[in-house]
């Protein structure tokens, strides 16, 4: 009996030491569940944000990645397919993080590229749902990939970049705020 219960209890062991790593994301600018601040609203179309890009910090991304994507979406956006806010992608492997205002700044990780929003330009564009709303859901995602990188231009459209994460997708950490008006 012993030497099943310590079979058992090394059996145990190696499990726990084997198991995948979970993938987080993790913001000083975002409060996963809570209202987004004026910092990253956008700045237009009746809102009167700062448009300033928030801070993300990823890790425990699993092996075999060799570069990421970071797309920001509203799923409550009244268009019948949401709202995309941002995608970077071919950020390098080493990188873990995006510095607040890094997509305004131009500091994004050496060799990440900026997708088209559903506003039509490259860059970050901030929440801005209808007045009157309820409180909309947006959506950010850090992907880790399985390619070095993606074959876009910096005019690709989030939904074009969203399609090629997605098959290249490794694994994904997310946080999501909310915001109204």
């Amino acid at each position: 009996m012993r030497f099943i219960t310590t079979a058992l209890i090394a059996a145990s062991v190696v499990g726990a030491t084997a198991a995948k790593a979970e993938m987080k994301l993790t913001s000083k600018d975002l409060t996963s569940g809570k209202a987004m601040a004026d910092a990253q609203v956008f700045n237009g179309f009746g809102c009167s944000g700062k448009n300033i890009s928030p801070e993300l910090v990823w890790s425990g991304a699993p092996e075999g990645t060799k570069s990421f994507a970071v797309m920001a979406y509203d799923p409550d956006a009244p268009t019948g397919s949401g709202w995309w806010h941002w995608s970077v992608f071919n950020i390098p492997a080493d990188a873990s993080k995006i510095a607040t205002g890094a997509s305004g700044d131009k500091k994004l990780p050496a060799g990440a590229v900026q997708g088209h929003t559903d506003f039509g330009a490259s860059g970050y564009g901030g929440a801005c749902p209808p007045a009157g709303d309820a409180p909309h859901h947006y959506q950010f995602t850090v992907y880790a990939l399985k390619v070095d990188s993606l074959p876009l231009p910096d005019t690709a459209p989030a939904a074009m970049v969203g399609f090629y994460v997605r098959a290249n997708m490794l694994d994904k950490a997310s946080v999501e705020v909310t915001y109204g008006r």
